[in-house]
């Protein structure tokens, strides 16, 4: 049911055991079966928090209406995901064992730093933007591609205002956006090959894996979900991809 629709579970049931069990009945025991929360046993020294997004169940004929929801992974460990609670997703991180230096991971959204900011404490938190966004946003740009190795090469080294300068002489507004995007996260943006070579996260890819995971089973197609469900099968799909991590097993 974690996996795949509940249609599909209900033939796989009765096929596997003989006993049918209809669709609309696995659906409403899932709505009311108390989903444990996963918890860590050892203190996580990174995370990375995206937003993902669902379809809810509008009148037929009507215009689909798609959602946000966030998620965080625990890196190398567990995962979860919230619908419009960012309060509940804030709760479930600061509960967790966290290391006295906690590297947190996101792109360039202010819904993820807004979450982020109240992760941990000031002193334990270091905010750090994905490089692989940092890089995606500076290709946007565009032009000469010897200035954007040149770009590519100073924020590899955290030398932000070297790579603002590089495009001071520049009036497209692709430049001045990034430039402000540089201004904007200068805090999170280290040394990244410092940080590579002292082995800590510089990538969000582990949440990006996550919603994807997410999305297997929550866009599946035709899917349209009621509000007051989403909540419940956001915790079944993390419940499924939790223990596959925990069995070694690729979800």
């Amino acid at each position: 049911m974690a996996n795949e629709s509940f249609i599909n579970a209900e033939k796989d049931i009765e096929i596997l055991t003989g006993f049918k069990i209809p669709h609309t009945t696995q659906h409403r025991l899932v709505n009311n079966y108390q989903l444990p929360e996963p918890k860590i046993t050892k203190k996580a020294k990174s995370l990375s928090v995206d937003g993902g997004t669902v379809r809810l169940r509008t009148p037929l004929g009507n215009k689909s209406e798609w959602k946000n929801y966030k998620a965080v992974k625990i890196h190398d460990r567990v995962g979860t995901a919230f619908f419009q609670n960012n309060e509940g997703l804030l709760n479930w991180v600061n509960q967790q064992s966290l290391s006295r230096s906690v590297t947190c991971l996101g792109d360039g959204h202010d819904g993820v730093w807004n979450i982020i900011e109240q992760i941990g404490t000031s002193e334990q938190r270091t905010e750090v933007l994905d490089w692989y966004h940092l890089m995606e946003n500076l290709h946007k740009v565009g032009g000469s591609i010897r200035r954007l190795k040149r770009v590519e090469n100073y924020l590899w080294h955290g030398f932000v205002d070297d790579a603002i300068a590089e495009f001071n002489q520049l009036t497209k507004k692709p430049a001045r956006n990034f430039q402000n995007y540089l201004r904007k996260h200068r805090s999170r943006i280290p040394d990244y090959q410092l940080y590579q070579e002292l082995s800590i996260c510089i990538g969000s890819g582990s949440v990006e894996s996550w919603i994807k995971q997410i999305a297997s089973r929550v866009k599946i197609i035709g899917a349209q979900w009621n509000r007051n469900n989403v909540s419940q099968i956001l915790k079944l799909r993390c419940v499924y991809l939790n223990s596959k991590i925990s069995l070694g097993i690729s979800a």
